[in-house]
C-alpha cells in the first residue's frame, strides 16, 4: 500500500496483461533462460566438485597430508620424528618410510614403478593400505621374507597374480668385481591393492621398511616421517612446525598440496573455465530481458509521457523499468536455484533413470572406479551463482530504463 511510486508501477506492469504478446514471450523466455542458466551452473559446478573430491580423497587415501624428510641425506632418529609429531594434538598418526625407484620385472616387459617401504603395524596410521587390498593382506610383509605388494594395475602390467616373484632393480648402485652395479633383489608377490586411482594402483609397490633398509644398505635409516592430519588444510603449519621442533639438522617439509600442485591447479583451473562457459546461458536470458525491455518501453511510450506529465521525473521514470526488469532477474535467479539444488540431490535417481530407459550405462564402474556420480553442493558456489545471475539481470535492465528516461512527452503524445 505505501510503496514508493516506481516501485509500485513497475509492479503494475509485471503484472498487467501486455497487449503485446510477443513482449511477454520474450520476458518469459529470459526468465526460463536465467533460471536454466543458474541451474545448469549450479548442477555442474557441484559435480566438478564432487569429482575433485573424490579425486583427493582416493589420492591422499595412501599419499600423506605431509611429510619430513632429511635435506639432501636421510632421516636418522625417526623414532624421535614420531614421537615429536604426535605430540602435536593436529596429527592423528605418523609412520617412517623409504621411497625409491625402482624397475620391476615379471612376466612381461619391465615397469618403472615407486617402491614403498613401509612398517605393517604403523601403515594404517597414515593410509588405507589394509582397507584396499583386493587380495592377501598388509600383514603378510614381514621383515626378512622380502615380501611385496602390487597395485593391481602394475600388477597386470607386469603379468603377475599372487605368488608369483617380481624383480626389484633399484638406482643404488654397489661395487663389485665387474664395476658397479644397481642393487636388485627378488621380492615374491603376496598381494595385490585397487585404490582407484590410475597413479597409485599403476606406479606403486610396497614391501616391509627392514627389507628395504637391507636392500639398500641404510641401516636404521628412513626417508621421513608421513603425516596423516585431523584438518589436511593444516598440513604444511603442522610439517613446518614439526621440521622447527626437530632443530638440531635442516629439514625438508611438503604437503599434499605441493606434491599434486599440477593436478589441482588444472583442476581448480577446468571448474573455473566450465563455470565462465556456463555463464553465457545466464548471460543470454540477460539479453533476452534486454529484448524484452527495449520492447516494452517502446510500447509504453504513451504511458510514459503520461507519468511524465503528471510530474514523474526522469530519475522515476528510469527507476520504474529498473525495478520490473530486475524483478525478472530475481524470479528467474529464484527459480534457478530452487531447480539446480533439486536437480543436484536428485542426480543420481535422474542418472539411474536414464540408464533404465535407454539401457546404457553412463558412469561404468570398471572405467571411473565410482558405482554412482559425486557431486558436492557447496553454499559458496550457490550464492556465488546467484549474486552473478542478479548482477547480469540488473545491468541488463540499465540501457532500457535510461532509454526510457529519455523519452519526450510531447514527441510520444504526438500520435496517440
Amino acid at each position: 500500500m505505501f510503496k514508493p511510486i516506481p516501485v509500485a508501477i513497475g509492479l503494475r506492469y509485471l503484472r498487467a496483461k501486455r497487449r503485446n504478446g510477443f513482449i511477454s514471450f520474450i520476458s518469459l523466455a529470459s526468465i526460463l533462460g536465467i533460471a536454466l542458466g543458474v541451474a545448469v551452473l549450479i548442477t555442474t559446478l557441484a559435480v566438478m566438485s564432487g569429482f575433485q573430491r573424490e579425486i583427493r580423497d582416493r589420492l591422499l587415501s595412501m599419499t600423506a597430508h605431509a611429510t619430513v624428510s632429511g635435506a639432501g641425506e636421510n632421516l636418522h632418529d625417526w623414532r624421535h620424528a614420531v614421537a615429536v609429531a604426535m605430540k602435536d594434538p593436529r596429527v592423528a598418526g605418523a609412520a617412517p618410510y623409504i621411497d625409491v625407484q625402482s624397475l620391476l620385472g615379471g612376466n612381461r616387459d619391465p615397469q618403472g614403478a615407486m617402491v614403498r617401504g613401509v612398517l605393517p603395524s604403523e601403515e594404517p596410521k597414515v593410509s588405507v593400505l589394509a582397507d584396499k587390498m583386493k587380495q592377501g593382506r598388509l600383514d603378510s610383509l614381514q621383515a626378512g621374507e622380502f615380501n611385496i605388494l602390487l597395485g593391481q594395475e602394475l600388477a597386470l602390467w607386469l603379468g603377475v597374480g599372487v605368488g608369483d616373484s617380481v624383480n626389484v632393480t633399484t638406482g643404488n648402485f654397489q661395487g663389485t668385481p665387474l664395476g658397479a652395479v644397481p642393487r636388485a633383489k627378488r621380492f615374491k608377490v603376496t598381494g595385490l591393492f585397487g585404490v582407484g586411482h590410475n597413479d597409485i594402483d599403476r606406479n606403486l609397490a610396497v614391501v616391509h621398511l627392514s627389507d628395504l633398509q637391507r636392500l639398500l644398505r641404510m641401516g636404521d635409516d628412513v626417508t621421513g616421517v608421513r603425516l596423516k592430519l585431523h584438518d589436511m588444510d593444516q598440513a604444511w603449519d603442522v610439517a613446518r612446525d614439526l621440521a622447527l621442533a626437530l632443530h638440531d639438522r635442516p629439514y625438508q617439509v611438503s604437503d599434499w598440496t605441493r606434491e599434486n600442485a599440477n593436478l589441482y591447479q588444472s583442476l581448480k583451473m577446468e571448474k573455473t573455465v566450465m563455470g565462465i562457459l556456463l555463464s553465457l546461458i545466464i548471460a543470454m536470458g540477460a539479453f533476452n530481458l534486454v529484448s524484452s525491455q527495449v520492447m516494452l518501453v517502446t510500447d509504453k511510450q504513451a504511458d510514459i509521457a503520461i507519468l511524465r506529465t503528471l510530474g514523474l521525473s526522469p530519475r522515476g521514470v528510469m527507476q520504474v523499468f529498473m525495478v520490473q526488469g530486475s524483478l525478472i532477474g530475481i524470479i528467474g535467479t529464484a527459480l534457478g536455484v530452487v531447480g539446480g539444488v533439486l536437480l543436484t540431490l536428485n542426480l543420481e535417481r535422474i542418472l539411474g533413470l536414464i540408464e533404465a530407459l535407454f539401457n546404457v550405462t553412463l558412469l561404468p564402474s570398471d572405467v571411473y572406479y565410482i558405482t554412482g556420480l559425486p557431486y558436492e553442493l557447496e553454499a559458496s558456489d550457490v550464492v556465488m551463482i546467484a549474486c552473478v545471475a542478479l548482477a547480469m539481470s540488473f545491468l541488463a535492465t540499465l540501457y532500457p530504463a535510461w532509454r526510457a528516461a529519455r523519452t519526450q512527452p510531447a514527441e510520444a503524445l504526438r500520435y496517440e
